[in-house]
């Protein structure tokens, strides 16, 4: 969770399940970056995925680790509020 691009990704991620194609649409980068990103998570056990189809749709595992990037959140808003 130490990369921006992953907190971003595990908050678009907080409502629950979504898809690639949805995650790109929510965050600005490439479709590499965000499947290395997304691999990374899943690899650390912090997400689960799932295929449908061509589809490969991904959620927290743990509830409670959306809780820490919230708070991790809010301490960087509050050291730097121009983020």
């Amino acid at each position: 969770m130490s990369a921006s691009m992953r907190l971003k990704i595990l908050a678009c991620l907080g409502d629950g399940e979504q898809n690639v194609s949805y995650l790109l649409g929510k965050i600005a980068t490439t479709q590499p970056n965000m499947s290395q990103h997304l691999s990374t998570l899943h690899r650390a056990r912090i997400l689960g995925k799932r295929r449908d189809g061509i589809q490969i749709f991904y959620r927290v595992i743990d509830q409670r680790v959306l809780e820490i990037c919230r708070v991790v959140c809010a301490h960087v808003e509050r050291a730097d509020p121009r983020l």
